[in-house]
């Protein structure tokens, strides 16, 4: 039997992960506006703390995602330790399936994104507006290799979608060979997988500055929040305290060898999501409207990180021309940028489950993404 003082069932509604996806989203968005385009110079001169700190720091908000990533993942292909979901047969089908899922969001927003540029380049000059695309970079961005093979982004967040696939791949690839093993030892070497495969991110592949491009240099983030949902579906406190102690002692190992705000950002994400304090006051927090404010975000989070580079791109060439000088106008152009990007996230979200492209949505957990 269940012990009664054990965390509520996995299955049950989690906030943490909507008020999480709501939020981490938002920043990396603010983050591509603060970096890229003319506007975000013009408005430094007046907030330049605030413009550095969504330059620098709110970048960081990727980890959030790569955190909830295995978390979700993990609930999916392995639930628990010693009861891996993927059989050998099984493998490539998983990772068809996510294929499928990304692959939509993704080509919709790809599609934009050579669009918007070829407009914004007849209209401004910017060096960081993506040049017209060779047909290599067409055909990687479509097989998702373009990283693999060195070719130049057509759109801010494109990558991600790559290593979510290469994550969940991976993780599913842990599960097979984890579910090969006797049923005695199935559970020690479920363990022994994903923190040696942690483990290995954390003090070897994220500390390679050019590794970003290989699901490798993230893995550690992502066991993180692989060990965050194996304690969170625990039996006993005794096991919730177990995955804690591993996920803390995996932190900590990368970050004696070599401390990185991203990676004790993940290690607070991953433990808050293992204990989830407040999680009934979270989910009733605020006006009547803002759980549900909060929901529609995270829903729409996938599609709103994939378009909005090229909306605000196609937003400042139109408006460029025309804008007095001065902070004030700079940062209006951007909170209207930020605002149609929310709008185009919500219509791609809702056009695509019109055509049944998303039925995902309701059979699994959601995708999540970052930012780079």
């Amino acid at each position: 039997m269940r012990d009664p003082r054990a965390l509520p069932a996995a299955g049950l509604p989690e906030p943490w992960i909507d008020w999480g996806k709501a939020i981490a989203s938002q920043l990396i968005v603010w983050h591509h506006l603060a970096h890229y385009g003319p506007l975000a110079p013009r408005v430094a001169a007046a907030w330049p703390d605030l413009m550095d700190w969504l330059d620098g720091r709110a970048l960081y908000a990727v980890q959030v995602f790569l955190v909830m990533g295995g978390y979700l993942a993990a609930r999916s292909l392995w639930p628990h330790p010693g009861t891996p979901r993927v059989a050998a047969a099984d493998w490539p089908a998983r990772v068809a399936r996510r294929w499928q899922r990304l692959m939509p969001t993704y080509l919709a927003a790809l599609g934009l994104a050579v669009l918007c540029a070829a407009l914004a380049r007849q209209w401004m000059v910017d060096a960081d507006t993506p040049a017209a695309p060779t047909l290599a970079q067409l055909l990687a961005h479509l097989v998702l290799l373009q990283d693999a093979l060195d070719q130049p982004a057509l759109s801010a967040g494109l990558w991600y979608v790559v290593i979510d696939l290469q994550l969940f791949a991976l993780l599913a690839a842990l599960a097979l060979l984890a579910g090969r093993v006797s049923a005695h030892w199935r559970r020690r070497a479920a363990v022994a997988l994903v923190v040696g495969g942690g483990a290995a991110s954390v003090l070897v592949f994220n500390r390679q500055p050019d590794g970003d491009g290989l699901a490798s240099y993230f893995f550690g983030s992502y066991a993180l929040g692989v060990l965050a949902a194996w304690g969170r579906a625990a039996a006993t406190p005794a096991g919730q305290r177990a995955a804690a102690a591993l996920l803390l002692s995996l932190a900590a190992a990368g970050l004696a060898l070599a401390w990185r705000d991203r990676l004790a950002l993940a290690a607070v994400c991953a433990a808050l999501l293992l204990w989830q304090p407040g999680r009934a006051r979270l989910a009733l927090a605020g006006a009547p409207w803002l759980r549900p404010a909060v929901a529609q975000l995270a829903a729409i989070s996938y599609a709103v990180f994939l378009v909005h580079y090229p909306v605000s791109l196609l937003v400042t060439a139109l408006m460029l021309d025309e804008l007095p000088a001065g902070s004030a106008p700079a940062a209006a152009v951007l909170v209207l940028a930020w605002l149609l990007s929310l709008a185009a996230g919500w219509a791609l979200t809702q056009a695509l489950q019109a055509r049944g492209w998303m039925l995902w949505r309701r059979r699994s957990a959601p995708i999540d993404h970052g930012s780079r």
